[in-house]
């Protein structure tokens, strides 16, 4: 590990802190909640960013499950294991702090994060930050960082409850909730010290492909809320088992038709990357204005 604490998985021959930095925007990944599907969201979008000729970077701030490293260290294996050629995005990963003092160890782990973020940033287009699941010091600091934040959110309302409380017989919204306050003090502070606000895209995940009364019943509550506090719906990824099957081989949905993967491609895999595709379209980058998207 070296010594300020930051592990990086690849490197960009020629990449050094005197290059000028690059006007890279910002991308976090966050939800509060585990089981939202962030690594999965965070490592789709990143190889979907690179395939459009970006030169993307990624940070995880996961510091438990690393879900997102160990996904690039597969992907990494499988290309060294069957020769395939896949794009691959530069990854820090910050470490957590040792120190028992609370304010030393913030510190610690912010100059940490600064660092790998401003090393990234000499040679990226996109940086993707795949938050903590929980509320945290790093957490906070990657949210006040972002110009877009995507936040994953399983269509129930046991996750809806994240952004905030509903009236169970109306639907009425009562108030945000935790997480949603905190997003909005992240926007103040960074308000207060840039002029390039936070986009907030809310995705409605592993949606069922059926009709269903709750869906109906979510997805109106969810309109109600992004109205009061100040956020875009996108959609989602389907609940699909190929997610969980691609994780081992470190492989995505736009690998799957690529020399060396020994998956079937099929029409579901096919509207799956649709799906992809349209979260793209959805998200309204500024830096992929006529860039062709043609996965």
């Amino acid at each position: 590990m070296p010594a300020d604490g930051v592990a990086h998985l690849s490197r960009v021959p020629g990449a050094g802190l005197e290059a000028p930095a690059r006007d890279a925007r910002v991308i976090v990944i966050g939800n509060e909640k585990g089981g939202a599907g962030k690594s999965t969201v965070s490592i789709h979008l990143s190889v979907a960013l690179l395939r459009t000729g970006k030169k993307v970077g990624v940070i995880d701030l996961d510091v438990r499950q690393r879900s997102l490293t160990r996904y690039l260290e597969n992907r990494v294996r499988w290309a060294q294991n069957t020769g395939a050629t896949l794009v691959m995005p530069e990854i820090v990963r910050v470490e957590a702090s040792q120190e028992r003092d609370l304010d030393r160890a913030e510190a610690e782990e912010s100059e940490r994060f600064q660092s790998g973020l401003a090393r990234l940033k000499q040679t990226c287009d996109f940086i993707l930050i795949d938050a903590p699941g929980g509320d945290t010091f790093l957490s906070r600091t990657a949210h006040r960082r972002a110009d877009t934040l995507i936040t994953p959110l399983n269509d129930s309302f046991v996750d809806f409850d994240l952004l905030g409380d509903v009236n169970p017989q109306t639907l009425e919204v009562l108030r945000p909730s935790f997480y949603s306050e905190m997003v909005w003090d992240c926007r103040k502070k960074k308000a207060q010290t840039s002029r390039r606000p936070i986009d907030w895209v809310v995705m409605r995940n592993r949606m069922s492909p059926l009709a269903a009364r709750n869906k109906e019943r979510v997805g109106g509550a969810l309109e109600n809320l992004s109205k009061r506090i100040g956020f875009r719906l996108a959609p989602g990824l389907s609940e699909r088992v190929i997610y969980r099957e691609l994780f081992p081989a470190g492989l995505t949905l736009l690998d799957l038709t690529e020399a060396g993967s020994n998956v079937a491609f099929t029409m579901s895999h096919k509207a799956a990357r649709q799906e992809l595709r349209d979260l793209v379209i959805v998200l309204q980058l500024p830096e992929l204005a006529g860039a062709s998207i043609d996965f």
